[in-house]
């Protein structure tokens, strides 16, 4: 039988990605706190750097701002990167409103 996720969200890579330089704690059932290096996110989920303890399917917990806490399943690791996918679209303005916070340079932002 196998294992892992099943995914509810379906593969929407063509959502906007939003680059960001986010140091995250996600919190994982077996490994505890693990520490991520968030560099894009998207209403759909978000990719780190760095080499990642988990295989593909397994989740973690994180706390975003103005989203608050949110499951996300490792989708594809690899080359020290790794992708994720939110449990859940996150809502619109929710997003945006996470997004300015991350990004407080108006150079930095996105003319929408």
């Amino acid at each position: 039988m196998a294992s892992g996720a099943q995914l509810s969200v379906t593969d929407q890579r063509l959502s906007n990605r939003h680059p960001v330089d986010l140091p995250l704690i996600g919190e994982h059932r077996r490994l505890g706190d693990v520490m991520l290096h968030v560099i894009n996110v998207s209403t759909t989920g978000f990719m780190v750097k760095g080499e990642i303890a988990l295989q593909r399917g397994e989740r973690i917990t994180v706390r975003l701002q103005h989203i608050g806490r949110i499951e996300a399943f490792l989708v594809w690791s690899g080359g020290g990167r790794g992708g994720f996918q939110f449990e859940r679209i996150l809502r619109n303005d929710d997003f945006l409103m996470m997004i300015k916070a991350l990004q407080p340079n108006p150079r930095l932002q996105r003319s929408r």
